[in-house]
């Protein structure tokens, strides 16, 4: 009788498994030409936010001789109400509205999963404790309520807001989390983890919420687009600092300072809305691919 003994793989291995995923992943994201330009779009934007800052330097000095000047040569997007130029405020002012928008997606669906699974597996009292404040929120008008908590904390960073977006977001994924963990809880591979004694933890976390990753990719997706349209729509509303750089400061300023009333304003107003609505357009078609590709059924009929 022999033993066989499973050893663990190395880091060479995991690496090769990571980019034969990756590839096969590609290989049918390619397959979907609109969900393919959704992740061009997004890779696009990331880096455009994150990278392209390091390499181009940031002007801040006004200059009164070029104010409101069209798209040329020297400014590709014109310049602004103080003569600065609008693309550079377009590379710098993606980063903010970024990492609040993948901060609050990511608090929201850490509450999701986290409290919906907890819900479904526990039932019992914490199953209709959870589920009632889960249906409170729900009924709850959240961007008046983010109006009213934002005027009366008046939150003085962007990690706070983020924190503020993704408290509100949660309440739809963590249904779904729930009914899923609920009708997969009785499958016989989670019953066999029971039987084993692997711990809720393992359960949920190794068991049950990989088979949920569509849900999760797609609520995570759509709740930085949430995120996006309340962080830009409280900045216009001077609800939190204007200071530095951002699209929705961009707005901001073009709004009090009148550009809507000169003539040569125009690609200073459109460039930020073009901005913010691109990065939509390109998280919406990249999550219309994603059921697709994690759905074998779907992915069979392609």
């Amino acid at each position: 009788m022999t033993t066989a003994i499973l050893a663990r793989p190395t880091f060479g291995q995991r690496l090769l498994g990571m980019w034969l995923s990756a590839g096969g992943f590609l290989r049918l994201l390619s397959q979907r030409p609109v969900g393919l330009l959704g992740f061009i779009g997004i890779v696009f934007f990331l880096l455009l936010a994150f990278v392209a800052p390091l390499f181009v330097p940031f002007q801040n000095d006004p200059s009164l001789v070029d104010i409101y000047q069209t798209p040329s040569a020297a400014h590709p997007l014109g310049t602004d109400f103080q003569g600065k130029d609008v693309l550079n405020q377009i590379v710098f002012g993606g980063r903010d509205i970024l990492t609040v928008a993948i901060l609050a997606a990511l608090v929201s669906t850490a509450i999701a999963i986290t409290f919906g699974s907890i819900a479904a597996v526990v039932g019992g009292k914490v199953d209709s404790t959870i589920l009632a404040i889960t249906d409170v929120v729900l009924t709850l008008p959240k961007l008046i309520l983010l109006i009213a908590v934002a005027a009366i904390l008046r939150p003085t960073g962007f990690l706070f807001l983020a924190v503020l977006l993704g408290a509100l977001q949660w309440s739809s994924l963590l249904r779904q989390i729930r009914s899923q963990v609920l009708s997969l809880k009785e499958r016989d591979y989670v019953e066999a983890a029971r039987s084993l004694d692997l711990g809720i933890v393992h359960i949920v976390f190794r068991e049950i919420l990989p088979t949920m990753r569509s849900y999760i990719a797609i609520h995570f997706i759509f709740a930085m687009t949430e995120a996006m349209y309340a962080q830009v729509f409280i900045v216009i509303l001077g609800l939190v600092p204007v200071s530095g750089s951002n699209w929705g400061i961009m707005l901001y300023f073009a709004q009090g300072q009148g550009a809507l009333y000169f003539r040569d304003s125009i690609w200073y107003i459109l460039s930020p809305i073009l901005a913010i609505s691109l990065v939509q357009l390109s998280l919406v078609s990249f999550a219309s691919a994603l059921e697709d590709i994690f759905n074998p059924r779907l992915r069979g009929s392609a």
